[in-house]
């Protein structure tokens, strides 16, 4: 239940305990990157300004190497706890809804789905809801290398919303955090439906879609 809380300080928490659950060289989604290399990741993006610009800027990647090298040296139980902590600027309540709640999901997925045995969670409404009000605005940039028109409908509700508009798109149903994760291009979901032309289909599964 979220209550007062936002779903972003939920799955940060919540991820922070399934690291320490499952280990620093447990694997993840995340290519090559073990549970600790994914932490010093997230402290990365948040703590070091010059870091975090080398995520997205291919010229400053030897200042996110250094960066996570230096994370990533830290003891464990340390890393994982100045992830938890939450004291910077992104982690303030209005700015973490917007930049986090999608961040810190799909990285305790990451977790999560790449151990044996993993299946989804059952999330409340109102995570699913802010998990879709989330993915409406963020799915539009995930989308774009795949060039093609895409809509997303929910499988617990209906509602629509259009992400690449145009004719003829692929419409994607299904809930939303199952969604939210094909779209960051984690094949690692369930109850997904893919209709519309097959080449608009094809198109988006061939696509390298996420950031």
């Amino acid at each position: 239940m979220l209550g007062r809380r936002s779903l972003a300080r939920v799955e940060r928490q919540q991820l922070c305990d399934a690291a320490l659950a499952v280990g620093p060289d447990a694997p993840t989604l995340c290519g090559d990157w073990d549970v600790r290399d994914l932490l010093a990741h997230l402290l990365v993006r948040e703590r070091s300004p010059l870091g975090a610009a080398g995520i997205q800027v291919a010229p400053l990647s030897p200042l996110t190497d250094r960066a996570m090298d230096r994370a990533t040296s830290r003891e464990f139980p340390a890393l994982v706890e100045a992830v938890r902590k939450a004291r910077t600027p992104l982690a303030l309540p209005l700015v973490d809804d917007v930049v986090n709640t999608l961040e810190f999901f799909v990285h305790h997925e990451d977790i999560r789905r790449a151990q044996p045995g993993w299946a989804p969670r059952a999330l409340s409404r109102a995570e699913e809801s802010a998990l879709w009000t989330a993915i409406k605005v963020g799915g539009r940039g995930l989308v774009r290398p795949a060039a093609v028109p895409v809509t997303i409908r929910r499988a617990d509700g209906g509602a629509t919303a259009v992400l690449r508009g145009g004719a003829d798109p692929v419409v994607l149903t299904g809930l939303p955090s199952e969604i939210v994760l094909f779209l960051f291009g984690r094949r690692q979901t369930r109850g997904l439906s893919l209709t519309g032309p097959d080449t608009v289909i094809a198109a988006l599964r061939a696509a390298d879609l996420g950031l």
